[in-house]
């Protein structure tokens, strides 16, 4: 079991003051991600198949149409890879401290739409064989949608750990206060609420004459090998002592860490465990 204990005289910790996905936020992410990886490897796998034609001066004598259309299709898959990850992106942001891998997942499209594009239009432009209209045709159409497919896939203003973080500090904030919740947005708004409602619950249950505000410490089951299983569903508890932790190993923290660990809920057995903790009322 951890040896850690509430401080009981250490300030009030703020829990929102750092953002983590949540599991089911990360599980989404996942899906994304695969989705616009796979739409991203047909555009690419059409931009080889354009490539070999073209090797193989199948577009000499004609056949635009073809050409044009295996262009199109590049950018379309292009463009919902870049659509999809983006959208991956505000389930499960980066974080700006490292900004070589807050560059690469946030322009991932970018960079990707040039792989499916470049290639394929140098050979066209390069290519002496074919009709001179007809490579100028292809060369401006492709160069068009390659403009077009980079667009999708640029990020001017990416999500990142640190807006979440404040987001769900102003977005917590608010809900406490009761006025209006202007920076709960989608991404935070869930997680904002069931911190504040839990932190709440934890803070009434734990008060006590030493601690009469309550405490803002809660104990879960220590994930195995340091991560906890998307389909683990952990609960968290009022003190490492209660029944249902004992010979289990314990991790402990703020509502916020309980959550970013896969923990879903605070227990509900709470008059129990205000009395196996020593919280319950004289």
């Amino acid at each position: 079991m951890t040896d850690n204990k509430p401080d009981t005289d250490a300030p009030d910790v703020d829990v929102t003051n750092a953002w983590h996905a949540s599991q089911d936020q990360k599980s989404k992410a996942k899906k994304l991600r695969l989705f616009a990886s796979g739409a991203w490897v047909v555009a690419i796998g059409t931009e080889i198949g354009a490539i070999i034609l073209l090797l193989k001066n199948k577009f000499d004598d004609g056949n635009l149409v073809l050409l044009i259309g295996l262009l199109v299709a590049i950018a379309v898959f292009a463009i919902a890879g870049s659509l999809l990850w983006k959208a991956a992106n505000k389930h499960d942001p980066a974080s700006k401290a490292d900004k070589v891998k807050f560059f690469i997942q946030n322009q991932l499209g970018v960079i990707i739409t040039l792989i499916a594009f470049v290639p394929l239009l140098a050979l066209i432009f390069m290519d002496k064989d074919m009709d001179p209209k007809n490579k100028k045709i292809a060369g401006g159409v492709g160069a068009a949608l390659l403009v077009i497919a980079a667009m999708f896939g640029v990020s001017l203003d990416p999500p990142s750990t640190e807006q979440y973080s404040q987001d769900m500090n102003e977005c917590t904030a608010q809900i406490k206060a009761k006025v209006a919740t202007t920076a709960c947005s989608p991404a935070v708004a869930a997680q904002a609420q069931d911190i504040v409602d839990d932190s709440e619950a934890v803070a009434e249950a734990t008060k006590s004459e030493a601690n009469p505000d309550g405490l803002d410490v809660v104990y879960w089951i220590a994930p195995k090998n340091g991560a906890a299983k998307s389909d683990s569903k952990l609960v968290f508890h009022l003190c490492e002592n209660v029944s249902t932790l004992r010979g289990k190993t314990v991790n402990s923290g703020t509502v916020t860490e309980a959550y970013a660990q896969n923990a879903v809920r605070l227990t509900k057995q709470i008059t129990m465990e205000q009395r196996q903790c020593g919280f319950a009322a004289e």
